[in-house]
């Protein structure tokens, strides 16, 4: 099993959203990074663990936790025009754009939010703390994957 982190914007497509699929199951889509595609096609596998994460709002963080239950397969909004992702050169007889099914498993206990995770020196060498890494999708080794649900657990509040 590998784990990853997949960051989405809350209010276009938030970890509510997916809880709220019928059996808590959506694909992802929308993914137009060759990077991206290529860790869908050859590293996905149904099984597999990701973190939710939540970006582009006032707190970034990690909101929940979510599993692969799907190999990768033809993104279809690359071939529609009326789809906010239409890609005209994506040819349904060779798809340049993949997608996976995600299912829901759970909110974390509290969001673990970008701040956080960037202070903590044992997620130095993680890839979403790193300068310039832009990626939607990213690994997660699993040293990270446990210590991020420790810290879950941690208590932030202010008792002083």
């Amino acid at each position: 099993m590998a784990y990853w982190l997949m960051k989405s914007e809350p209010d276009v497509y938030g970890i509510d959203h997916l809880a709220a699929e019928p059996d808590g199951t959506e694909h992802w889509d929308g993914i137009r990074n060759y990077q991206v595609r290529n860790m869908f096609r050859d590293q996905f596998q149904p099984g597999d663990q990701a973190f939710f994460y939540h970006s582009n709002t006032k707190v970034p963080g990690i909101v929940g936790i979510m599993e692969v239950v799907s190999e990768a397969y033809p993104d279809h909004t690359a071939f529609d025009p009326d789809e906010k992702y239409y890609d005209p050169k994506s040819d349904p007889d060779n798809p340049r754009w993949l997608m996976v099914d995600v299912r829901y498993i759970r909110h974390l206990d509290r969001i673990i939010p970008l701040s956080e995770l960037k202070a903590d020196p044992a997620l130095s060498e993680m890839r979403l703390v790193q300068r310039g890494n832009r990626l939607s999708v990213m690994p997660v080794s699993e040293s990270e994957w446990d210590h991020i649900l420790e810290m879950e657990q941690r208590d932030t509040s202010d008792n002083g």
